[in-house]
Formats: C-alpha cells, sequence, structure tokens
C-alpha cells in the first residue's frame, strides 16, 4: 500500500470518528470534487473553453462541498446561493486582471523541466490561467459561506425571535473572526507551499524588484489575493442572503397564521 492511500485510509477514519456521517459525506465529496476537477483538465486538454468549463465545474464543485457537508437545508441552501454569487463577482474581477498581469504559461524557472517539451499545445494559457485563478478560490468561499449560515443558522435556533437587523450584526461579527484566521490559512499554506521557490530566490540572489516582478511569485500572489476578495466578499453577501430568506419565512409564516 502507498503512502498516499495509507494517509487517505487515515484521513477517512478520522473523519468518520470525529464527523461520523458528516465525516463520511464530506470525504465522499472530497473524492467526487477530484474526480470534476480531473473531469475539467481533461475538457480543457481536449480543447474545449476553459473559461466555461471552469464554471460549470465550479458551480458543481460548490455544490457537492456546501450540500453533502451540511444536514442544514437552510443553512446549505444560503451558503450555495452566497457561494455562487461570489463566485460570479469573482470571475468579473479575475478575467481582466489575468488578462492585464500577464503571468500566464511558464517562467524561466520551468526553463529545466521543460527542455525538450513544445509548449505549443493549441490552449490559450490566458483562459488556462484564468481558469486556475477561480478554481483555487472554491474552496475559501465554501468554508466561509458554510462557517457562517451554519453559524447563523444556530443563533436562529437557540433566538428564533431574533430581528433581522440583529442577525445581520452578529454575522459580520462572525465573519470578522472567519477572516482573520482565514487568511492567515491562505498566507501560511502559500509560503509553506513555494519554500522552495523562496530557497531558490535566495541562492541565485535574486533582488527584491525581481521576486516582485517574477512569473511564478506574481501568479500565486494573485490567487492568494484573490482567495482572501472572496472571503471578504462572502461574509456580507452570506449574512445578506441569510437575512432575506429568515425575513422571507417569517413572512410566509404570518401570511399562514393570518389565514387560519
Amino acid at each position: 500500500m502507498s503512502t498516499i492511500n495509507v494517509l487517505g485510509l487515515i484521513l477517512l477514519i478520522l473523519m468518520v470518528l470525529v464527523g461520523g456521517k458528516a465525516g463520511l459525506q464530506s470525504f465522499l465529496a472530497l473524492l467526487l470534487n477530484f474526480g470534476l476537477l480531473f473531469l475539467a483538465i481533461v475538457l480543457v486538454a481536449f480543447h474545449f473553453p476553459p473559461l466555461p468549463v471552469t464554471l460549470v465545474v465550479g458551480v458543481l464543485v460548490l455544490a457537492l462541498t456546501i450540500f453533502m457537508s451540511s444536514g442544514d437545508d437552510m443553512s446549505s441552501t444560503v451558503a450555495f446561493l452566497a457561494s455562487a454569487a461570489v463566485l460570479v463577482i469573482l470571475v468579473l474581477l479575475i478575467v481582466p486582471v489575468e488578462h492585464w498581469a500577464l503571468v500566464q504559461g511558464f517562467g524561466p524557472e520551468d526553463s529545466e523541466d521543460l527542455e525538450g517539451l513544445s509548449v505549443l499545445v493549441g490552449i490559450n494559457f490566458v483562459q488556462v490561467t484564468t481558469a486556475t485563478a477561480i478554481l483555487s478560490t472554491l474552496g475559501a468561499i465554501a468554508e466561509a459561506a458554510m462557517a457562517i449560515a451554519a453559524g447563523l443558522s444556530e443563533i436562529l435556533e437557540q433566538h428564533p425571535k431574533v430581528s433581522t437587523r440583529a442577525l445581520l450584526g452578529d454575522g459580520i461579527a462572525v465573519g470578522k473572526q472567519i477572516i482573520g484566521t482565514t487568511f492567515n490559512t491562505l498566507f501560511f499554506g502559500f509560503f509553506g507551499g513555494f519554500l522552495a521557490l523562496f530557497i531558490w530566490f535566495t541562492g541565485v540572489h535574486y533582488s527584491f524588484g525581481e521576486i516582485l516582478n517574477d512569473k511564478i511569485f506574481v501568479s500565486e500572489i494573485l490567487m492568494i489575493l484573490f482567495a482572501m476578495v472572496s472571503v471578504i466578499l462572502t461574509v456580507p453577501i452570506t449574512t445578506w442572503v441569510m437575512t432575506r430568506a429568515v425575513a422571507g419565512q417569517r413572512k410566509r409564516a404570518a401570511k399562514q397564521m393570518s389565514g387560519k
């Protein structure tokens, strides 16, 4: 049994022990999401348009991640609607920024790995970079949306008559705490993943200006910034969608009571 299989089995056992049925569903969602991402790669490799493929796969990934990790229909629906709205806003941001940044393709650090290989694969690398940036934000969006929606659902369960204005304030308060921890997670994930690259920069004596203008470094920094923006946007949008859903439920309940 390979190391990856052992670690995957340990992950499955721990998720089931800690999360029970929800943990098992989250593990299955992880496998299905991996399959969807692999499908996206195959479709792009067969010259399907990268951006439409990414949008369809992104919505499916959000749906699987959110609906298979929660048993609360209301919080799941709110989180999904908010995540989809944030995804649309991010696409409108990412597409022009990636065209202006010109970080598509490979950098000089990749020259040794690409030696003897052709990069004329007939695919628009700007669109590939854009698709990569969009997909890299999905986890942060789903996590933040689900955390806020679940937190507000718990508040509603404990205080069913809480006003929508108070609920809006509670959502923003919860979101402020999520933003801080999520930013640290994104930053240290980026730093840990590119520690070897930083050591390489130091070894070849790159100046600070050369590092800031390096294509690989800028591309990864943009992904981190996109993810951070997505988390910031998710907080108010999820909170607003939840308050609208609660207001709608209360209006329908009031109509039913008056009809009786």
